[in-house]
């Protein structure tokens, strides 16, 4: 088995386009060299330049996210947001909050109809969707740990939207099934519609979006949050029911958070703190399987599985009922993730059977919806510096809604707020208090842009889209390396699960082990087989310091090498 996969993920697929090569890397290991992990080959080969030009990680996650801005526009951005962690050469530990916010003249009750019901159709699609977007400021502040111009990193970005590439059969199709939904949701042409279904091979020009860059480019920041980019934003909010305003735009600011740093095993992991719930479940989960330790058992194995689900259930029903935007609600983190709490947590766990969820939390049925249009960039450089970075338009293609004459897309990240207690987001997640909407505030989010360190150097560079899977695929990609010994490519390409407390089921994807799921269908558990759980990207340095970078083979994921 192990020799088939390894003949499926190292191959590497080269595609003609213009003006480039396609070059699809599944796996690298190299020693001294600079590596980049991204969700499209494109992307990861204009980081690996930046990095032979002298850049160091910081420069090359600025330019290899700008290049996903083009190259991955169902969830590369720069009309959405995101999260970064990263530790310098120097040790100094780091995490950049860059979510967007509501706008100020959001409500709690703003997707309500008369009658008291949430509509999820208008927080999730159209510009009453759209969060202030963060992205481009995000990447701004990342410049102060970088050693080139901006004008330098976001030259490959301008260059593939001016002279465009060839799209893969893949892309083809996400754009022919959007076609509908990208007609309601735009009153101007745009250039994702064409009259023919789009076909592999197609070249995706994109002038618009060339010129927005080439304006960022000479002006900066300021011209996404208060120049000409700025007012067709607002221009196109005003083709339709959009809400953000001027000074909106003008006051959003991304905040250095203090990184969520905590043990596991001998390991220092450090992720990403509120208004992430990610690195609080990644440091629940560990800790109460922690208590049964994974180590003695086979990964997915019955056993091993059935402890992680219980984990997981239990931290998604504290997601649910605690963590929120830590400006707007108290902060539970300390508590949450303190032994004391979590040993109490456990007590109900039964090895024999699944614990009822409403056991755990206060239940309500949801509806799920699973996108995992969110995209991660892992990053490590000779120097010893190491990014790790989510970020994402929340749903496939976000709002659908393209700036009129800027050419991107706008995320629907107000869906990630609780648009009403009880009711569901488009992941299934349910929300409280903490989460409700108030203007300026952040939304609750899943990403788990994550590093592990080992006697102070970096071990692991991790993280994945995937919505409200992405915190257990970090946490299955972590215990993978560190309790079941698997190396880069295993842990990476191995069959997934994701259990969230709500709903009572636990998600597989279709081919994990058949014996592991009738054993926990004997223990009450509720199985559902999903085509694929997310798309992690790692980084792994073994005690050699010989680097094994994995690009997820569930999708055109590739390396970059300096």
């Amino acid at each position: 088995m192990k020799k088939i996969l390894y003949a499926i993920f190292l191959m590497s697929i080269t595609v003609s386009a213009q003006y480039t090569d396609i070059n699809i890397i599944k796996e690298v290991k190299v020693k001294n060299k600079g590596i980049v992990v991204s969700a499209h080959p494109l992307a990861s080969e204009v980081g690996a330049k930046i990095l032979k030009q002298g850049g160091n990680a910081f420069d090359a996650v600025i330019a290899t996210q700008l290049a996903l801005a083009v190259v991955y526009p169902q969830a590369g951005n720069i009309g959405g947001g995101g999260f970064l962690v990263a530790t310098t050469s120097e040790g100094k530990k780091i995490a950049l909050d860059y979510r967007e916010t509501a706008p100020s003249k959001a409500s709690f009750d703003m997707y309500w109809d008369k009658q008291g019901n949430a509509n999820t159709d208008l927080s999730q699609n159209g510009r009453l969707a759209v969060g202030v977007p963060g992205s481009i400021s995000g990447m701004f502040e990342t410049l102060k740990y970088a050693k080139l111009p901006f004008e330098t990193l976001i030259k490959p970005a301008i260059d593939l939207a001016e002279k465009g590439f060839a799209i893969t059969e893949q892309e083809a199709g996400l754009l022919n099934s959007q076609k509908a939904d990208f007609l309601k949701n735009n009153k101007n042409k745009i250039v994702f519609v064409k009259d023919q279904d789009w076909k592999a091979g197609d070249l995706l020009i994109q002038k618009d979006l060339a010129e927005t860059l080439k304006r960022i480019q000479k002006n900066g920041e300021k011209e996404f949050y208060q120049g000409r980019t700025a007012e067709l934003i607002i221009a196109e909010m005003k083709l339709g029911n959009g809400i953000i305003q001027a000074q909106d735009l003008k006051n959003y600011k991304t905040k250095e958070r203090k990184p969520l740093i905590f043990d596991y095993k001998g390991h220092q992991i450090i992720s990403m703190p509120l208004p992430s719930s990610g690195g609080i479940l990644l440091a629940e989960m560990l800790k109460m399987a922690s208590f049964q330790d994974l180590s003695k058992y086979q990964q997915n194995s019955a056993e091993a599985v059935q402890i992680m689900v219980e984990a997981e259930r239990r931290a998604y029903a504290d997601r649910a009922e605690y963590m929120g935007d830590p400006d707007f609600s108290e902060d539970k983190t300390e508590m949450l993730i303190s032994d004391d709490y979590l040993k109490n947590r456990w007590k109900s766990y039964n090895p024999k059977l699944a614990t009822p969820s409403k056991d755990v939390g206060n239940i309500i049925n949801p509806n799920p919806k699973e996108s995992t249009e969110t995209t991660h960039v892992s990053i490590l450089d000779k120097f010893g510096n190491a990014v790790s970075v989510t970020t994402t338009l929340n749903g496939l293609y976000g709002s659908k809604t393209v700036v009129s004459g800027a050419g991107f897309f706008l995320n629907n990240e107000m869906d990630d707020f609780s648009i009403k207690p009880g009711v569901p987001n488009m992941f299934g997640a349910i929300g409280g208090e903490a989460n409700k909407i108030e203007p300026g505030k952040r939304m609750l989010s899943s990403m788990t842009p994550t590093l592990v360190l080992k006697d102070n150097q970096v071990k692991i560079i991790v993280g994945t889209p995937g919505g409200t899977t992405i915190p257990t695929s970090v946490f299955q990609a972590i215990v993978n390396v560190i309790d079941f010994k698997q190396n880069a490519n295993f842990s990476v390409n191995t069959p997934k699960f994701h259990h969230q407390w709500l709903p009572e089921v636990v998600l597989t994807e279709k081919n994990f082990p058949e014996t592991t799921i009738k054993a926990l269908e004997q223990m009450n558990y509720k199985i559902q087989r999903i085509p694929q759980i997310g798309r992690t990207e790692m980084i792994l340095v073994d005690e050699n310091k010989t680097i094994h970078a994995v690009a997820d083979g569930r999708g055109d994921d590739s390396v970059g090498v300096e």
